[in-house]
């Protein structure tokens, strides 16, 4: 309780007021991304290859990192003005103090899960009891296996957990573990297609709530130094989700287009599964679905979610919620199109 009355007065939502866009500001950018090119970019290499950016004046170079860590040592170092990070590593960079601030939702919903291998022995999370469950060896791993047994009334001190690093498919195919923690849009899609007959356990299925697991990010120097900037990148990449929601199959190719040594019938399969999931949209009650625009609640719930499971510490991270999430519109025009927090 005392954490969220103390996000709900220090989080500013920022409102579309001025600032930025000084005429004559630079209008080159770098994003990178959190992983290498999937589906989950489909809306970024739609908006490149469409010339959204360019629309908005924005020269703008698309990289994938070498590293998980790369994105917020590469904002820090002012060798790229925009990342794609996960909301768990992001929320951790800002705890550490990084001037890292999201400015737009990518992906709206967890794509965490737990994923059995055999869905015929597992039907419940307590189905997992005396088995091998396998885990990257990352906070937020733990944090989703924690959370899906927990909430099925698992015993979490009968699970065998393994730490296995990034080879779930390979593992969990070769029956080295009975289940583990996964994106269901990515492993989850592999494993299917290579015919495993597996069972999901979604994370905002079992205790977490609905908040947004990608988010763009810039820093909050570029914001102030150049707000017109960090508008116009959202609102391109806004626009390329839009149409990888109307037009899936145009924003797929404009995907492997982009990105060579992609598999088409995969990638094809992850983008169906992220649309048929809602993953792109936001689903407020109050409001109709919208593309890459926050809402608060999903917001603040991440923030006690991962406080309460141990991500990020709520003394390391309390200094540093003002001005995490930040709105970019900056006019009625703007407002109307794509919403204000």
């Amino acid at each position: 309780a005392a954490l969220l009355a103390a996000v709900l007065l220090a989080v500013a939502w920022g409102g579309c007021g001025g600032g930025g866009a000084e005429p004559g500001a630079s209008k080159d950018a770098t994003l990178i991304l959190d992983f290498q090119p999937n589906a989950v970019h489909a809306g970024i290499y739609s908006a490149l290859r469409r010339g959204y950016y360019a629309d908005e004046g924005v020269r703008l170079h698309v990289r994938q990192p070498s590293d998980s860590t790369d994105a917020p040592k590469l904002l820090r170092a002012g060798r790229a003005q925009f990342a794609i990070l996960d909301i768990h590593d992001f929320m951790i960079a800002r705890g550490k103090g990084f001037d890292v601030v999201a400015i737009a939702p990518i992906v709206q919903r967890p794509l965490a899960a737990v994923i059995a291998r055999d869905r015929t022995a597992v039907r419940t999370p307590r189905d997992l009891e005396g088995k091998r469950v396998g885990v990257t060896g990352l906070p937020s791993d733990d944090a989703v296996l924690d959370s899906v047994l927990t909430a099925s009334g698992a015993d979490l001190t009968r699970i065998k957990r393994v730490t296995i690093g990034f080879n779930a498919v390979a593992d969990l195919r070769a029956g080295k573990i009975d289940a583990a923690t996964a994106f269901w849009n990515a492993e989850g899609i592999a494993l299917e297609r290579a015919g495993v007959p597996t069972r999901e356990f979604r994370v905002d299925s079992y205790g977490a709530p609905r908040y947004p697991e990608l988010v763009l990010v810039t820093t909050g120097g570029l914001l102030h130094r150049n707000r017109s900037l960090a508008r116009a990148v959202a609102l391109a990449t806004a626009r390329g989700y839009r149409l990888a929601l109307a037009h899936p199959g145009r924003s797929l190719q404009d995907l492997l287009r982009s990105a060579s040594g992609l598999n088409r019938g995969e990638q094809s399969a992850q983008l169906a599964a992220l649309r048929q999931s809602k993953a792109f949209e936001s689903l407020a009650s109050s409001r109709s679905a919208r593309v890459g625009v926050f809402e608060p609640q999903p917001v603040l719930r991440a923030i006690q979610w991962d406080v309460m499971h141990g991500i990020v510490r709520q003394r390391r991270i309390a200094p540093h919620l003002h001005g995490m999430f930040e709105s970019v519109c900056e006019n009625e025009t703007a407002a109307g199109k794509y919403g204000c927090f």
